[in-house]
């Protein structure tokens, strides 16, 4: 493995809900990191003009491609399916 991602590193897929209470569904590596990212404007461009957003959902992996599939999963359900998922979750 290449010094810096090591077999240990977690790969996270997120959905944040926006001050427009739309959804944002991402990918990140640290979390908190890419929460701060967000909301200091840093972050997506369809995220920066919806501020502050907040970290509704998120699933862990320890594989890169299996969390890239799962956000593209994700990204192509509608927002009631996205609205599930959180419940779900939740229950």
């Amino acid at each position: 493995m290449p010094s810096g991602i090591g077999a240990d590193h977690m790969y996270y897929i997120y959905i944040l809900k926006c001050s427009d209470d739309t959804l944002y569904t991402g990918y990140t590596t640290d979390l908190k990191k890419r929460l701060d990212t967000h909301n200091s404007g840093r972050g997506a461009k369809y995220t920066r003009s919806r501020l502050p957003v907040e970290l509704v959902y998120h699933e862990e992996f320890e594989d890169k491609i299996q969390a890239f599939k799962r956000e593209y999963e994700i990204k192509r359900l509608g927002r009631t399916d996205k609205l599930k998922l959180l419940e779900d979750d939740v229950k």
